[in-house]
């Protein structure tokens, strides 16, 4: 049995009715924060238990990184007698994080007023594809559609000469974050005032707002203003050398002239477009051409510890493979390999923050469905008759470790 978790939110306990990525992202970050996450399934599982490479069934690779540091149960929600045993855990909790439609939660008995009855101060959570007040609202919503919407597969169209979307799930991810924030935001003001609360995290609005603050530009201003230069986000690029691609910034002035320096273009420094950072964020491209033309001239290897020498950032452009092997991430033990008890050696990514008063560890693996069903429904109170139905009926299912 792996030891209690450890961290600033130990103590905690969090239901988790998550599913797919969003919402098991968020709880996956407060269980390794130290909180006691329970993973709140259906008796055959998460269907997202098989997407992706696995080495045993129901533990594929996704569900593993999104649902370690959590317990589970696997409970027929549907059932009147799988809800009141709901219920009576959810009494024991601090917090509840869902990312169902509001109008299944209600069918359930299970949204904010129904749970909020068994425990008044409850911090319940939730992400939805859109505002409860908008039109949109009670849509399905999947990153690919939130992606669209917001317009990132048109800004990326530039570059790929066609719409396409960012290759990673950014909207499922970044939103995960936000929910994750809501919810300790929830949790604070709980242990101040003692107060519970409802609060709808809507992707739609979420991600607008991430695009928007970023390529808003002029019509930030109302009416917008005549400024129409372009926004340097199209134009800024990875830099060819000789042999392959860096990542370079030099955008203040003193580190400009010293970039100028370095690669042997003092000209640069005296060329009108360039000479101060307003006017080179107004001739982005044609700076960045600049620095492009200046740097083919030596290989990767050889410009990197010139330019870091001078106090330049510049970095390597990793591939998914050369990234495992970066020696920072080596130096700080980012990667771990940990033992599953099923299913081997995994390569973990632990939790990138420190905490110099509470270190944040929690060593429980991810779970089979039904792994912890029967001791916390024991720990909701339940007597071991009221159990044993409750599994004879095929309402709960007894999982184990394998």
């Amino acid at each position: 049995m792996a030891a209690a978790p450890t961290g600033p939110l130990a103590g905690m306990r969090i239901l988790d009715l998550t599913t797919v990525l969003l919402g098991p992202y968020a709880t996956r970050i407060l269980g390794d924060l130290g909180a006691d996450v329970i993973k709140i399934e259906p008796v055959e599982g998460e269907g997202r238990r098989d997407s992706g490479p696995r080495r045993s069934k129901g533990m594929a690779q996704t569900f593993l990184v999104l649902n370690r540091a959590k317990r589970a149960i696997a409970i027929n929600l549907k059932d009147p007698a799988g809800r009141d045993a709901f219920l009576r855990l959810a009494a024991t909790a601090d917090a509840m994080v869902h990312n169902a439609r509001v109008k299944a939660m209600t069918r359930l008995g299970l949204d904010y007023e129904g749970v909020r009855k068994v425990k008044p101060d409850i911090a319940y959570c939730y992400a939805v594809g859109f505002g409860s007040k908008g039109r949109y609202a009670g849509r399905p919503a999947y990153d690919d559609i939130i992606q669209g919407l917001t317009g990132m597969p048109s800004l990326l169209s530039e570059a790929a000469g066609k719409p396409v979307f960012v290759p990673i799930n950014m909207a499922d991810r970044v939103c995960g974050v936000y929910l994750a924030n809501a919810t300790l935001a929830a949790l604070l003001h709980r242990a101040r005032t003692g107060q519970g609360q409802e609060v709808e995290v809507p992707m739609f609005e979420m991600m607008a707002e991430m695009v928007l603050s970023e390529h808003l530009w002029d019509n930030y201003f109302v009416p917008p203003t005549q400024t129409k230069n372009r926004n340097r986000m199209f134009d800024r690029r990875p830099y060819r050398t000789r042999d392959g691609y860096i990542c370079v910034m030099a955008g203040g002035d003193k580190m400009f002239t010293t970039f100028c320096d370095v690669v042997g273009k003092p000209e640069l420094k005296a060329d009108p477009r360039f000479a101060e950072r307003t006017q080179r964020s107004v001739h982005a491209k044609d700076l960045y051409d600049a620095m492009e033309a200046a740097l083919a001239s030596r290989t990767s290897a050889e410009w990197l510890p010139l330019l870091t020498q001078a106090d330049i950032p510049a970095a390597p452009v990793h591939t998914m493979e050369s990234l495992l092997t970066d020696p920072h991430l080596d130096d700080v033990d980012f990667f771990q390999i940990e033992e599953h008890p099923t299913e081997g050696k995994l390569r973990a990514m632990r939790l990138p923050m420190h905490f110099s008063a509470t270190p944040a560890m929690n060593r429980r693996p991810t779970p089979h469905v039904g792994e912890h069903s029967l001791e916390l429904l024991r720990e909701a109170g339940l007597s071991a008759a009221e159990i044993d139905k409750l599994v004879a009926d095929g309402v709960v299912r007894a999982g184990s470790s394998g």
